[in-house]
């Protein structure tokens, strides 16, 4: 039965909570934000249409606080709630809490997400389901003894995984059993700190693999749809830099296998709304299912771009309990778009987190640039939230041209006052291992491209130096000259300008 949503509690902050905003804009969706105390001046609380206060800058004491959020959307009377993603947008207590209250949670239901938020059980699903996973242990391990025999079975090199991970955390490799037996209380304790809870399995680390995900999108009428791939095998400590679709080794014959493969994956967990199922391809083209992340997901501007579909709307439709207005068959994927992450951190010292004062940046714009900020002029980049400070997405008629616009858009990008990965972006989009699409999730390592980058810079520079000593000297002959460079004569000689009636 359809529900109209008439607001939406935005339970995020930065670029995510506006692009919240402006989908509840052009819905005519009241909008409400949240913001801590580091938040006050940010730029989502000026945009929304309310805005409440919900603690001190610590996430644990507001953004993640689960009563204060709740007790808040009671009092102002919101229909639903937007998660974002990150904070509490996996939280299936958090979902739960929203169901019990009666607030539309925009996406999975608790128990959708309970399941996949388990690794384990999710994997067991999987199998059940006909989808391929990677090989492995069947359930957690605690045992490290138990974790060494089934390593031994599944071959070295192996990963030590935490069953509650995500973005990266919780996760060791053991290339054998010796380093095995270290990894086993280190995953263990970072599982702990990360989530609360140790629960480690293991799994065959393939080598050379590509990261490849299928953007879901379920609704309440058991209708499900892909919509389509991004490449996303270009990473730091697993945690992705670069996304873009469509992935340059996946054809239409891939894609509809894979793709309704994930789509049969949302349905074994009774999957709703949004999601992306994640899957590792080894060199010899076998795909392997690896998670569904039940969230919006930070790439996802690249689907928007080659497909012309508004996700967020779309998000807030299923969550109305409408059908998804489109078959799979009608889909079709248009051009090229990339997307570089702009976190705030020093890629030349070992990507330290950087914070402090903005006061000016340059946003880039033009024909298939799209950035998706919370950065303006005067700005404060906190150091208690996540680094991403900008997304910055190109799309083309193909490959060649979003990577061109992505490398000038790089160049026009500016921040002031914060270090950013842009150096980064800016060696990997002339770099052709990347060009001729040879990734990995080893990537950076494999072709050296930190070393690629200090060189770059130090080019850069000396550029630079040389340019500003030429700006110099051409002042100093300026001044000699009285201020006069060219007579008028010979700039209407050197126009390129033509008279017409006398006139230029």
């Amino acid at each position: 039965m359809a529900t109209k949503i008439s607001s939406i509690l935005i339970a995020n902050r930065g670029e995510i909570a506006l692009r919240v905003i402006r989908a509840c804009r052009e819905l005519g969706i009241k909008s409400i934000a949240i913001y801590s105390d580091e938040d006050a001046r940010s730029i989502h609380v000026r945009r929304a249409d309310e805005a409440y206060h919900i603690g001190p800058a610590a996430a644990s004491e507001s953004y993640l606080n689960v009563d204060k959020l709740i007790e808040l959307a009671n009092r102002v009377g919101t229909d639903a709630i937007h998660p974002g993603y990150g904070f509490l947008s996996e939280n299936e207590k958090f979902a739960e809490i929203c169901e019990r209250n009666g607030i539309i949670f925009i996406g999975p239901k608790s128990n959708a997400m309970e399941v996949t938020g388990d690794k384990m059980k999710c994997k067991s699903i999987m199998k059940k389901a006909k989808v391929p996973t990677v090989p492995g242990s069947d359930g957690v391990i605690e045992d490290v003894d138990r974790a060494a025999d089934i390593a031994h079975d599944a071959g070295y090199p192996v990963l030590l995984k935490s069953a509650f991970g995500g973005g990266g955390r919780g996760i060791r490799l053991a290339n054998n059993e010796k380093e095995l037996r270290q990894e086993f209380e280190m995953a263990s304790a970072e599982s702990r700190a990360a989530f609360g809870k140790s629960a480690l399995y293991v799994e065959k680390y393939l080598e050379r693999i590509r990261h490849i995900e299928f953007q879901l999108i379920m609704d309440s009428h058991k209708n499900g749809r892909h919509i389509f791939e991004r490449e996303c095998s270009i990473q730091r400590r697993h945690q992705k830099l670069i996304e873009m679709s469509p992935s340059p080794i996946v054809d239409k014959k891939t894609r509809e296998r894979i793709g309704e493969i994930a789509v049969r994956a949302a349905a074994a967990v009774d999957y709703l709304n949004a999601g992306t199922a994640e899957f590792l391809r080894d060199q010899q083209g076998n795909f392997y299912f690896i998670e569904i992340n039940s969230r919006l997901q930070v790439e996802h501007p690249v689907t928007e771009l080659v497909t012309g579909i508004d996700l967020v709307k779309l998000q807030i439709a299923i969550a109305q309990g409408e059908e998804i207005p489109f078959k799979q068959e009608e889909l079709k994927m248009h051009g090229c778009a990339i997307e570089c992450r702009i976190n705030a951190e020093d890629p030349f010292s070992e990507f330290a987190p950087s914070i402090g004062l903005v006061p000016t940046c340059y946003i880039p714009n033009g024909p298939g640039i799209r950035v998706d900020t919370y950065l303006y002029p005067g700005c404060h980049v906190s150091g208690y939230y996540d680094s991403l400070v900008a997304k910055l997405i190109t799309w083309g008629n193909n490959f060649e041209e979003s990577r061109i616009r992505m490398k000038n858009s790089l160049s026009e990008f500016a921040i002031e006052g914060i270090n950013t990965t842009i150096p980064l972006f800016k060696t990997i989009m002339d770099e052709q291992n990347f060009i001729k699409g040879e990734l990995s999730t080893d990537y950076l390592e494999r072709f050296d491209i930190i070393n690629k980058m200090n060189e770059d810079s130090k080019k850069r520079s000396k550029k630079s130096s040389s340019a500003a000593l030429a700006t110099v000297l051409l002042h100093s002959q300026f001044a000699k000259k009285g201020g006069r460079i060219i007579s008028n004569e010979a700039a209407q000689a050197n126009s390129s300008w033509k008279k017409v009636t006398g006139r230029y």
